[in-house]
């Protein structure tokens, strides 16, 4: 049986390290091949990975290396190895998309994460397992916990990859629940920003798509994401991400928010149990825990958000319709089951519903502004409990989840509120995340009241065990 224990799982990090690599008593270099290692030693199971540049990365990691013995790095994350999700374009490997249809699709270009990354002088290791284009069918990568339980998805192999030790940094990406629920899965730190607050680069043709980070602590999580931004900005026409380089100090907050979103209903009684005593930890240090049922604000914005599966599956479905079109015309099939489905309900939404959607899906945004006055920020869980199976049939919102339910994640991607899964509890002996979540653009003071939790309720268990 899984044995997976929050308290006593060492993730790996990095920038804990420079220190070090100033020092001269590490280096980057040395740091990847144990990097290496551990991914030669795993993945033959795991399976995160669809290409790996190991010369690539070796050049770029003593290029680093060179760099710390002059005391001239480049920025905080100088070195760091990172996983980039097979939906963007690197200049040096092929982009997949999790699809047979591209198999030999290599655009030659970085996206504009990659080309921030390596100016701020990560070394860009490979090319992480994605669902299918990002959707719901899954590829190969396995649990990094059980090998018979799913890593989530769409960010499979990115999250999985960071629970295996492989790296401390990958990045991911979130239109449903994509970037949240595998990190919850597989025990990360990760953020799925404010909407627009990193820059997407090719990947533009979902409305609500958000680039996230996936790691093994909050400060390298933050500091990659804050490395990204300074140096490709937002998507076009938002303001990127804000905030300083260095993690908040921990915040304690006054008043939490608990949103029982979709999710609230499908969790299972021992993931409920186990949440329920994080939110007592938080009352015993002297947190007010508010709900729906205390406050009108609060029930209202948990209606307005009440439909965000179905919302999301219809705007993704309409948003997408042209492209797989696309893709039909040009090979005939090769797609999925469950991508067909979403080409059929696409073919079927209309205009007039596409803009139904989107009126309802700005009353949820007007919403989230108004429900700040209960909380200083949100709470829930980041799974409906621990990873399924690999062989579950999914749950159906209409399309087969078979990565797990994105229920408690919907909602945040529809407001494009910022969230932070933390990688706190174990459900059957498998991780299972909780997320704090934010007003948008108040990305930064969100890592200050995460740390403050994190800290909190690991404490409290360490001393119970």
């Amino acid at each position: 049986m899984p044995s997976y224990s929050p308290t006593t799982f060492q993730a790996l990090t990095y920038c804990d390290q420079v220190p070090n690599f100033l020092a001269g008593t590490d280096s980057p270099r040395a740091y990847l091949e144990r990097c290496l290692a551990t991914i030669d030693e795993r993945e033959p199971v795991v399976k995160a990975w669809v290409t790996l540049n190991r010369e690539g990365a070796r050049a770029a990691a003593d290029a680093a290396t060179e760099r710390y013995k002059a005391g001239q790095p480049l920025s905080p994350i100088d070195g760091i190895p990172v996983g980039i999700k097979d939906l963007y374009a690197t200049r040096d490997m092929p982009t997949k998309m999790g699809s047979p249809l591209y198999e030999k699709n290599w655009p030659k270009q970085d996206s504009a994460s990659v080309q921030a990354l390596r100016a701020a002088g990560a070394v860009i290791l490979g090319k992480a397992v994605t669902t299918e284009l990002g959707m719901s069918h899954p590829g190969p990568t396995t649990n990094p916990f059980s090998a018979e339980h799913s890593p989530g998805g769409s960010s499979s192999g990115s999250a999985a990859a960071v629970g295996a030790r492989m790296v401390p940094v990958t990045l991911g990406s979130q239109v449903v629940g994509s970037c949240i629920r595998p990190a919850g899965f597989c025990a990360n730190y990760a953020l799925k920003p404010t909407m627009g607050a990193l820059h997407r680069g090719e990947r533009q043709g979902f409305s609500q798509s958000h680039l996230g980070v996936h790691a093994g602590s909050l400060e390298d999580m933050w500091r990659v994401a804050h490395a990204i931004a300074i140096r490709a900005g937002g998507d076009p026409g938002y303001p990127g991400l804000v905030g300083p380089a260095t993690l908040h100090a921990p915040v304690a907050p006054s008043r939490l928010v608990v949103i029982e979103a979709e999710g609230w209903a499908a969790t299972d009684a021992a993931s409920r149990a186990a949440f329920e005593g994080v939110l007592a930890v938080l009352r015993d240090a002297g947190v007010e825990i508010v709900s729906r049922r205390d406050n009108p604000v609060v029930e209202a914005f948990e209606r307005a958000i009440g439909d965000s599966l179905a919302m999301t599956r219809d705007i993704c479905a309409y948003e997408m319709r042209w492209s797989l079109d696309n893709l039909v015309a040009e090979h005939g099939g090769g797609l999925s089951d469950s991508m067909m489905q979403r080409h059929i309900l696409g073919q079927k939404v209309t205009l007039d519903e596409y803009r139904a959607l989107l009126v309802a899906r700005d009353h949820a945004k007007r919403a989230l502004l108004a429900v700040a006055a209960a909380g200083d920020a949100m709470i829930c869980l980041s799974n409906v409990g621990a990873a399924p199976r690999l062989d579950n049939k999914g749950t159906d919102s209409g399309i087969a989840h078979t990565t797990g339910l994105p229920a408690f994640n919907a909602w945040t991607s529809v407001t494009g509120a910022p969230a932070i899964s933390l990688p706190l509890l174990a459900v059957d002996g498998l991780p299972c995340g909780v997320q704090v979540i934010g007003q948008q653009h108040g990305d930064h003071a969100l890592t200050g009241i995460a740390r403050w939790v994190a800290e909190t309720v690991l404490a409290a268990e360490r001393r119970k065990g």
